[in-house]
């Protein structure tokens, strides 16, 4: 998985005026303290929202309580459904040159997508080439990719859970968001590349092919992307209250397995 660490000195200052972590400061909620893991009819679950309908399952999750943070629910975040472009031209006055973004390129097709819209979104739902993909981005990890929403004839929708998730022995301890997909509501846990609970526990979170996508600066945008669509900011969007469930993920546990 190719993840982005050059946004650091900007995460680093954020981190520690929003998020402080550090010794003698507050620490992140732990949701195993705050009320988030529930019993519910037999069932493990983590709170996702004020509607029972909105909790996770996570019966079948090996993950550790007490390594859980946060719980602000699952649409806490305005993950991107139906995302707006603009041109570079009009999207030049706003942004420095040295500004931090991930593009997406196919076929001639650009698509960028600013570090600063991603922290407020974390994922952005979109197509390229006709191909389904998703922009994501943890700003508590510093971690930036673009993903391949595609699993065989079943293309999924990815949102933020509201949590995020570290182990020790993985990212030498990286708190990481934990995502969710809206067709199954599994959880999945991108530091690791893969789904942690429910129905498609074990699945591969697939990265969109390295040569079509690249973290990089608004300056090389211009030069290389002239005509990109560029996410444009402030974009909000009333919550689904309901979305199609998929019946069978059969057969994306079988060809998607993590290896």
């Amino acid at each position: 998985m190719k993840h982005s660490l050059r946004f650091l000195p900007f995460v680093a200052l954020l981190l520690v005026t929003l998020v402080p972590n550090l010794p003698g400061q507050s620490r992140r909620p732990i949701a195993a303290e705050n009320g988030k893991f529930l019993r519910i009819d037999g069932r493990d679950m983590l709170y996702g929202g004020k509607s029972p309908a909105q909790h996770f399952d996570i019966s079948n999750s090996e993950l550790k309580k007490r390594q859980y943070h946060y719980g602000m629910g699952r649409e806490a975040f305005p993950a991107l459904l139906d995302p707006r472009y603009i041109d570079v031209a009009t999207a030049d006055s706003e942004c420095p040159d040295d500004a931090r973004f991930l593009v997406a390129f196919v076929d001639g097709e650009a698509k960028a997508y600013s570090v600063k819209d991603l922290t407020r979104h974390e994922i952005v739902n979109d197509t390229i080439g006709g191909h389904p993909i998703m922009a994501a981005y943890c700003i508590l990890a510093d971690l930036g990719a673009v993903y391949d929403r595609a699993y065989g004839d079943t293309t999924l929708t990815f949102g933020v859970s509201g949590y995020t998730y570290f182990d020790s022995k993985i990212w030498d301890g990286l708190d990481g968001f934990l995502i969710w997909d809206r067709d199954t509501e599994s959880l999945w846990w991108p530091l690791i590349d893969q789904a942690v609970s429910g129905p498609l526990k074990g699945t591969a979170l697939r990265k969109f092919d390295e040569a079509h996508w690249t973290d990089t600066t608004w300056a090389d945008i211009k030069a290389r992307f002239p005509h990109a669509q560029v996410l444009q900011s402030n974009q909000d969007f009333k919550r689904p209250n309901s979305w199609p469930r998929l019946r069978n993920p059969t057969s994306i546990q079988r060809n998607f397995k993590q290896r």
